[in-house]
């Protein structure tokens, strides 16, 4: 992660180890391109990968898609662009509403990057042959707002007019795949934005950033912005990635380790981060806000929150409530939350577990085992006294006669 300095913070793509370079081809509109993450090069277009991905195998989309598949709710990327050439989100993106704060032109379907084509399709990457791969919510809508470009021309300022444009043009949910570890006072533009975007009722998503390897708690922003939720990496294991950055502000963890996803002009590539984290429980937010279009922004988060896999009894400032369950978040709904709660541990009921006694000596219980016990096998004994008994005077006889 970069330090920002100034008014404009600039703001760091939370992908891979570093922020991604701009694509070659840059002078051209989609033009083909090259990004390297760490020791992975991925050139788009790519070749698409056909088997479905670790993050996606332990979901049952059958169980989570039976009441929606987000219809009628959008997303607003707020990244790189979202290119809508890939034929798994042409039919996603909604360059009506989009943005392109870069070239301050365009309607937000320029990614040169491929990052915010990525973030996109873990959001709603539509159904196709030939591929395992499939967003969360394959039928929600992208609105592409193109406010960062890799070379740190995202700044905070200009996040705060993409948020606000988000909200204005009817986002339910907004995904941030950034940070920026500048301190921002609850007076900047940005938290003034996102402020905007909680009170409208929209559910803001951002990642928790990928500085994390030394362990120590550091706030990033916007994740730690008051009614954000802050989003982790998670790994195969369920454990929070190596990288990924610890806090109090940590809201919950999903998988960011070797995640496919869609890229620039088809096909798919993999790549490490929270920004990959941050879309999948966007994807859930989304599936959550079809289903359940009367509930609050702030009840959606504590569902997520709530029904997250667990390995504390309540929040941890490396996984926050836990890695998010998309099934159980859809499915374990009775009743909205305000917020999370801590596990209680072991609770009474009807069928309550009474321990057993300590007893220093043999039980009674013990006691009538060990006595029946020995009760059959004496009856055993006598019966074969008898019957050995009986042949040996058959035997004897004979002798005699």
């Amino acid at each position: 992660m970069l330090a920002s300095t100034g008014a404009a913070a600039a703001l760091v793509l939370a992908a891979g180890s570093a922020a991604p370079d701009a694509a070659a081809g840059a002078g051209s509109p989609n033009g083909a391109g090259t990004r390297t993450t760490g020791n992975e090069q991925c050139t788009f277009p790519a070749k698409p990968i056909r088997g479905t991905p670790w993050a996606l195998q332990r979901v049952l989309l059958d169980q989570l898609w039976q009441d929606t598949r987000g219809r009628g709710v959008t997303v607003a990327v707020i990244d790189t662009g979202v290119d809508d050439s890939n034929d798994q989100l042409r039919d996603a993106v909604d360059p009506d509403h989009g943005l392109d704060l870069i070239e301050k032109k365009g309607d937000g379907t320029n990614d040169l990057v491929g990052h915010g084509t990525k973030v996109a399709g873990i959001i709603a990457a539509r159904e196709a042959e030939g591929t395992g791969f499939v967003g969360l919510a394959p039928e929600a809508t992208i609105m592409p707002i193109r406010q960062n470009d890799g070379q740190r021309n995202g700044t905070a300022s200009n996040m705060a007019t993409a948020i606000r444009h988000a909200v204005d043009e009817g986002a339910g949910v907004i995904n941030i795949s950034q940070d920026t570890t500048k301190p921002l006072r609850n007076d900047s533009v940005l938290a003034q934005a996102v402020q905007y975007a909680v009170q409208k009722d929209v559910v803001v998503v951002a990642s928790a950033g990928n500085d994390g390897a030394d362990g120590k708690a550091r706030n990033t922003y916007p994740a730690a912005l008051p009614g954000v939720l802050a989003v982790g990496a998670s790994d195969r294991n369920n454990e929070r990635a190596t990288f990924s950055q610890a806090g109090e502000f940590v809201g919950v963890t999903a998988p960011g380790v070797d995640m496919v996803s869609t890229v620039p002009l088809g096909g798919h590539c993999v790549d490490n981060g929270t920004s990959f984290s941050a879309p999948y429980v966007a994807g859930v937010a989304a599936l959550l806000r079809a289903k359940h279009p009367d509930w609050k922004n702030n009840e959606v988060i504590a569902q997520i929150q709530q029904t997250a896999q667990r390995t504390a009894l309540g929040h941890d400032r490396f996984v926050g409530w836990g890695v998010v369950d998309p099934v159980k978040a859809l499915t374990e709904d009775d009743r909205p939350l305000p917020e999370p709660v801590p596990d209680t541990g072991l609770v009474k009921s009807s069928h309550e577990v009474v321990p057993r006694p300590l007893t220093l000596g043999e039980t009674p219980q013990e006691r009538k085992e060990r006595i029946a016990v020995y009760t059959v096998a004496a009856g055993g004994a006598g019966v074969a006294l008898l019957v050995g008994g009986s042949v040996a005077l058959r035997d004897w006889r004979r002798r005699k006669q």
